[in-house]
C-alpha cells in the first residue's frame, strides 16, 4: 500500500478512471427516489499541487523572445548613444572648431560618415514601424532579407528579384479553418480602405515602391550604412593621414586627438549595430529562435505570424522606452489587446493566439483566468458569435472554441452568461439543417473533403451545443437559457435522428454528436431542481418533437445506447411534472419502446445502464399516474414483470414499477393485478436476505401485493417460502432498529416497514402480540422522535422533495400503536 499512494499518483488515476466512467454514462448512480447531494463542479474537483507546481516549472515560451529584445535593445541603446555622442562630437568639435583647419579628405570623410550615420538613424527609426506591417503579409519570407536567402536556399540575386516580383492580389489570403483541416486560399470581398502592406508609395515602379517592401530596402540600407561607416574610420584611423601641422601653429595642435576621438566613436557605433545585427541573425537564423517558440506554444504553421508580431512589439517597446518595458509582455495579455482591434487580422491572430492557448493543458489556466477577470475580452468574444461575414468565419470559430473553454469553469461560466445578449449570441452559433443529411452521409462514406459552408454550419452547431451543454451545469444558466427566446426549440430540434441515421452503422460521426450534445442539454435542464426546473420541464414537454424525438432514437437507436440512454433520462425528469407525464404516456408506442428496452435480451454487460434507466423511466411514468398504469396493463407485461423480480439487473426498478402499479391502478384493476400475488415468495426472501435499496423496494412493494390476498392465501405464501411470520416481523423490528434516523439512499424503508407492520397485525390478531413482544413500540416512539420531510415524499429533484406521500409517517405511527395497544 505504501507503494502504492506514497506519491498520491493511485488516488489521482482511480478517481481519472472513475470520472471517465462517469462521463461515458452521463449520470452518476445517484437516481431520483433518493435526494441529490449537491456536489461543486468547479476546477478544484481536478485540482493536484503536483500539477501546478509542475506547470509553475515551465517558464513561458515568449519569455525567450521579450529577454532576446532586451539584450537587442542594450545595444541598439549603446550604438545608438555613441552615435548620438559622435554626431555632436564632430558638428561641435570638428566642424564647429576645426572646419577651415582640417585637411580636405578628412573634411569629405567626416561628412560622409555623418550622412551615412544619419540615414542609418533615420532608416533605424522607421525599420521596426514597417516591420510591423511585414509581419502581416510575409508569412513565408521570414523575420528579415538574411534569413529568405538561407531559409529558401537563394542566391543573393534571387532573393532581390523576389522583392521586385509583381504584387499578389490582395483578394486572396489563406486561413486556416480548424486545426485539423488543409489550409485553403478563399477570396476576400473588395475592401473599401487599402491595406498597408498594399499602399504603393509612389506611382512609378509600384512594385519597387510597396510598402510592404520598404522595411527590406531600410534594413540593407542600414547594413551598408554600418559598414561604410567601419570602412571608413578604419581607414583613417590606420593611416592616421591627419595632415601636417606647423610649429607654432595652435589652431592644429588638437587636431589629430579631435579626429582619432570621432573616428573612434564612429567605429565603435557601426560596430556595436554590426554585433547586434550578427547577433539578431545568429539567434534568428541559426538558433532558430522563432520557431522555437512557435513550437513550444504549439500554435502550428500559422503562428509564425503571431509569434513575429509579438517579438516585433516587444523589442519596439524596449527600443521606444526602457529596456525593460518589453519584459512586461506576454502572449496572452497580447492577443487579448489584438482582439480588441479594429483590423481583422490583427482580431484573427489575437483569436487564434488565444484559442490555442485555451486548449494547451500546459497554458490552459493562466489563459482562461486572465480572460475570465477581463469583462471586456469576454464581451468582445460574445460579440464575435454574432460575426455572419463568410471573411469573419475563423475569427468567429476561434472565439466560439474560447468561449467553450471558458464556460468549463465554474466562475468564468456565470461571468459569460451574465453578460447582456451572450445567450442570444450562442444561439446564433446554431443553424437547423435536415435537408443536407443524406449529403452528409455520402460526404463521409466515400471521403469528400466538405465545402466550406457545410463545414462550418456543423462546427458553429457542435461549438454551440458545447458552450450551452457547460453553462447548463448551473442552475441560474439553466434558467436564462429557458428565457432566451427561441432557443429551447432550437435544441430541441437537433435532437432529431430519423431511422436511417441511427441504424446505418456508418452513419457520420459529426450527426451522432450533434444528437448527443443536444440530448445532454436537454437532459441538463429537465433535470434542473427548483421553480426553475419546473418550469423548464413544462416548457421542454410542450415542445411537440421533444417526446416523438425521443420515441425515435428508443425505436431505432439500438446502435448508440448513449443516445438511448439520454433520452430515457430526458422522459424520467420530465415525468416529475404531471402534464408532462400524461403527455409522455400518451405518445404512442413509447411506453412498448420502454419495456422493449428493459425487458431485452443478450445485451452486453456494458449496456445494462440502459436498462436500468428505462425501468426507472417506467416507474416513474406509472407513479400517481392512473391513464399510465392502465396503458401498461394493456400491455400484458405483468408476468414478464413478475419475472423480472429474480434478474438483478432489472429486480429493483421491476419492483417499483408493480409497487405503482398496485398503488395508483385503482380497485376496478384488481383482477389485472392478481397475478403480481404469485410474486409474493420470491419478495420474502429478498426482505430477508437483502439490504439497503433492493430490501427498501421489496418491502414496499410487499406492503401493497399482501392488500389483494385473503387471509389463508397470505399464509400459503409464507409457506412456499419458507418463512414464518414471526421471522418476517423481527426483520421489520430489526429494519426499525437498524435505522434510528432516516436515510438519504433509502429514504422510504422505516415507512414501507410500518406500512408492512400494520398490514400483518391486521391480517391477524396473533401478529400484534408478537409484534409487541419483540419490542415494536419502542422503536416506533422513536420513528416519531426522528422523523423528517425526507420521509414524506416519493422522489426528489436535487434535494428538492416532489410527490408527498398522501398519508404521513406520523399517522402510521398512531395507526400502528393503536393495533398495538388492542387487547
Amino acid at each position: 500500500m505504501e507503494s502504492g499512494t506514497s506519491d498520491g499518483s493511485c488516488v489521482r488515476l482511480q478517481i481519472a478512471e472513475l470520472k471517465s466512467k462517469l462521463s461515458e454514462t452521463g449520470s452518476s448512480a445517484g437516481t431520483i427516489y433518493e435526494p441529490g447531494i449537491s456536489v461543486e463542479k468547479g476546477e478544484s474537483s481536478n485540482f493536484s499541487p503536483d500539477d501546478s507546481l509542475r506547470r509553475n516549472s515551465h517558464r513561458a515560451p515568449e519569455q525567450k523572445l521579450t529577454l532576446f529584445a532586451l539584450r537587442l535593445a542594450v545595444l541598439e541603446k549603446a550604438a545608438t548613444g555613441l552615435g548620438t555622442l559622435g554626431f555632436i562630437w564632430a558638428t561641435v568639435v570638428l566642424l564647429g572648431g576645426f572646419a577651415i583647419t582640417l585637411d580636405k579628405t578628412d573634411f569629405w570623410f567626416i561628412t560622409i560618415i555623418l550622412l551615412i550615420e544619419g540615414t542609418r538613424i533615420f532608416s533605424r527609426s522607421h525599420e521596426l514601424e514597417w516591420q510591423h506591417q511585414a509581419t502581416w503579409s510575409i508569412a513565408d519570407a521570414g523575420i528579415n532579407s538574411f534569413r529568405a536567402i538561407r531559409s529558401n536556399s537563394r542566391s543573393v540575386i534571387t532573393t532581390v528579384k523576389s522583392f521586385f516580383r509583381p504584387v499578389v492580389k490582395a483578394s486572396q489570403h489563406g486561413r486556416e479553418i480548424t486545426r485539423n483541416r488543409k489550409m485553403e486560399i478563399q477570396k476576400k470581398a473588395p475592401s473599401r480602405v487599402w491595406t498597408t502592406t498594399d499602399v504603393p508609395l509612389l506611382p512609378y515602379a509600384p512594385w519597387v515602391f510597396l510598402s510592404r517592401n520598404v522595411s527590406k530596402l531600410l534594413y540593407w540600407l542600414q547594413l551598408a550604412s554600418a559598414s561604410a561607416c567601419v570602412g571608413l574610420s578604419l581607414v583613417k584611423l590606420v593611416r592616421h593621414n591627419y595632415g601636417e601641422v606647423a610649429k607654432g601653429d595652435t589652431d592644429k595642435r588638437n587636431r589629430q586627438a579631435a579626429l582619432n576621438i570621432f573616428y573612434s566613436l564612429a567605429l565603435a557605433e557601426a560596430l556595436l549595430f554590426l554585433l547586434e545585427k550578427a547577433y539578431w541573425e545568429w539567434k534568428v537564423i541559426c538558433c532558430r529562435l522563432l520557431e522555437q517558440v512557435n513550437k513550444e506554444c504549439e500554435l502550428g504553421p500559422s503562428g509564425m505570424v503571431s509569434i513575429r508580431r509579438f517579438f516585433y512589439d516587444a523589442y519596439s517597446r524596449c527600443v521606444s522606452g526602457s529596456i525593460f518595458d518589453g519584459l512586461k509582455m506576454d502572449m496572452v495579455s497580447f492577443a487579448m489587446d489584438l482582439l480588441a482591434s479594429s483590423s481583422p487580422d490583427e482580431q484573427l491572430i489575437g483569436a487564434q493566439i488565444l484559442r490555442s492557448f485555451a486548449a494547451n493543458d500546459r497554458f490552459s489556466d493562466d489563459t482562461l483566468q486572465k480572460i475570465g477577470i477581463s469583462i471586456s475580452v469576454m464581451e468582445r468574444l460574445v460579440e464575435m458569435l454574432n460575426w455572419k461575414d463568410p471573411q469573419e468565419e475563423e475569427i468567429r470559430h476561434s472565439a466560439a472554441e474560447i468561449l467553450s473553454k471558458l464556460a468549463g469553469k465554474k466562475q468564468n461560466s456565470l461571468r459569460v452568461a451574465g453578460i447582456p445578449g451572450a445567450m442570444e449570441s450562442i444561439s446564433s452559433l446554431l443553424h437547423v439543417s435536415r435537408t443536407s443529411t443524406a449529403a452528409a452521409d455520402e460526404i463521409f462514406e466515400k471521403k469528400i473533403i466538405f465545402d466550406s459552408e457545410n463545414y462550418g454550419v456543423w462546427t458553429f452547431n457542435h461549438l454551440g451545443l458545447l458552450i450551452l451543454k457547460k453553462l447548463a451545469r448551473d442552475h441560474d444558466n439553466c434558467g436564462k437559457i429557458g428565457n432566451t427566446r427561441g432557443l429551447l426549440p432550437k435544441i430541441i430540434d437537433f435532437t432529431h435522428a430519423d431511422e436511417r441515421l441511427l441504424k446505418n452503422g456508418k452513419a457520420s460521426p459529426s450527426q451522432i454528436l450533434t444528437v448527443k450534445r443536444s440530448l445532454q442539454v436537454v437532459r441538463m435542464l429537465a433535470s434542473t431542481a427548483g421553480a426553475t426546473g419546473k418550469q423548464l420541464r413544462k416548457e421542454i414537454s410542450e415542445v411537440v418533437l421533444t417526446i416523438s424525438n425521443i420515441r425515435d432514437i428508443l425505436r431505432c437507436g439500438e446502435k448508440h445506447p448513449v443516445l438511448q440512454k439520454l433520452g430515457i433520462e430526458i422522459l424520467t425528469s420530465l415525468a416529475l411534472e404531471e402534464d408532462a407525464t400524461e403527455r409522455i404516456g400518451g405518445t404512442g408506442g413509447l411506453l412498448k419502446e420502454l419495456f422493449n428496452i428493459f425487458f431485452k435480451q443478450e445485451i452486453p454487460d456494458n449496456q445494462n445502464h440502459v436498462k436500468i434507466a428505462a425501468g426507472e423511466a417506467l416507474s416513474m411514468l406509472v407513479l400517481e399516474s392512473k391513464n399510465n398504469c392502465h396503458r401498461i396493463l394493456k400491455l400484458n407485461v405483468t408476468e414478464q414483470l413478475v419475472s423480472a423480480l429474480e434478474i438483478p439487473v432489472l429486480h429493483v426498478n421491476a419492483a417499483r414499477i408493480l409497487r405503482n402499479l398496485c398503488s395508483y391502478s385503482g380497485s376496478h384493476c384488481f383482477d389485472k393485478l392478481r397475478d403480481i400475488t404469485t410474486a409474493t415468495p420470491t419478495i420474502l426472501k429478498a426482505i430477508m436476505t437483502a439490504e439497503n435499496k433492493l430490501q427498501e423496494v421489496m418491502i414496499g412493494l410487499a406492503a401493497q401485493v399482501f392488500r389483494y390476498m385473503p387471509p389463508k392465501e397470505s399464509s400459503s405464501m409464507f409457506e412456499r417460502a419458507g418463512i414464518h411470520e414471526a421471522e418476517l416481523a423481527g426483520a421489520l423490528v430489526q429494519i426499525l432498529r437498524k435505522y434510528p434516523y432516516p436515510q438519504i439512499k433509502i429514504p422510504r424503508i422505516r415507512r414501507f416497514a410500518i406500512e408492512l407492520a400494520i398490514w400483518m397485525m391486521r391480517d391477524k390478531d396473533t401478529n400484534i402480540t408478537m409484534f409487541r413482544d419483540l419490542g415494536m413500540v419502542k422503536e416506533l416512539e422513536n420513528v416519531i422522535e426522528t422523523t423528517s420531510e425526507l420521509e414524506s415524499f416519493n422522489i426528489f429533484s436535487g434535494t428538492v422533495g416532489l410527490s408527498r406521500h398522501s398519508t404521513t409517517i406520523h399517522s402510521l405511527v398512531e395507526t400502528a400503536m393503536q393495533l398495538l395497544e388492542t387487547e
